[in-house]
């Protein structure tokens, strides 16, 4: 008589097991609800008046949510320099996010796929470039920018952000595009197909999940950005991070425009993410499974 022994579980397969039982799934629930009570806070606060917000606490609209109301957003629309400010966070991060898309894929399929003299060196000076801080390039770039006549206007900021950009964006999409079949780009070649109509029609729509993913990074740290803001823009040009830091020096007089404006800080980036949300997923993961 032949014994087999059972085989042992790994600890891998034990906790991959344990992990999709109802009570993880329900823990994982209450620390998403709990992870969301900021904002649930914040955007009540936002439709509460100024009195409610400086007596009670925002919770205390949940039991009475007749007194909420679109007041405070209506007086936001009014406030010039807020709308500006809005205005203005958009003409920076949509052309920084478009200008640091286009650029990578171009300069990533060139470092992946490209013969050229110099290539390596050049990729490895890009990848060095990872490790600078922002705050080294403040002084140097902003006298730059000055000698230009570009300090304190939106295109300054723009290109501020699009500089700093690049190296990762060029680093991300490079490893992406070397990833793809050789032969399949061979194929195209051989069928008489040109550097950039292979560029255009196989390798962008085949990266699309990685290029979705670096449009959502680089949208949100723009967006969210406050420090680079600070110093290369000025009044005129001021982003809402900016516009909002400065009405935090009287709080207390100012909640009713910081809280929805703070609310439409967060809701615009929220809105990105969950629209390119399938492309994300998929530029994270891609590779994982072979």
């Amino acid at each position: 008589m032949t014994l087999h022994a059972t085989p042992r579980k790994r600890p891998a397969a034990w906790l991959a097991k344990r992990a999709s039982g109802g009570l993880v799934q329900a823990l994982l629930v209450i620390i998403g609800l709990l992870w969301l009570t900021p904002a649930l806070g914040l955007f009540l606060s936002s439709l509460r008046s100024e009195e409610d917000n400086a007596t009670t606490g925002w919770w205390t609209a949940l039991a009475d949510p007749a007194k909420l109301s679109l007041d405070s957003y209506t007086a936001l629309l009014q406030d010039s320099g807020i709308v500006q400010a809005f205005w203005n966070t958009v003409l920076i991060s949509v052309p920084t996010t478009v200008a640091v898309v286009v650029i990578a894929s171009l300069a990533g399929y060139a470092f992946a796929w490209l013969e050229f003299p110099g290539r390596d060196w050049i990729f490895l000076v890009v990848v060095g470039l990872l490790v600078v801080p922002v705050q080294v390039g403040l002084l140097p770039v902003a006298k730059l920018l000055g000698a230009v006549g570009l300090f304190g206007s939106v295109p300054g900021v723009v290109l501020f952000h699009v500089a700093y950009g690049l190296p990762f964006a060029v680093f991300l999409l490079r490893n992406y595009f070397a990833e793809l079949p050789r032969e399949m780009l061979e194929a195209a070649r051989m069928d008489g197909g040109g550097e950039w109509r292979i560029f255009s029609r196989l390798v962008l729509p085949l990266g699309r999940p990685a290029i979705a993913s670096l449009a959502i990074f680089q949208f949100l740290w723009v967006w969210n950005d406050m420090l680079v803001a600070l110093i290369f823009a000025d009044s005129e040009s001021q982003p809402l991070t900016v516009a909002l830091q400065s009405q935090m020096r009287q709080f207390g007089s100012n909640i009713g425009v910081l809280a929805p404006g703070a609310f439409l800080s967060l809701i615009v980036p929220v809105a990105v993410f969950f629209a390119f949300q399938r492309h994300f997923v998929q530029g994270v993961m891609a590779g994982s499974v072979k």
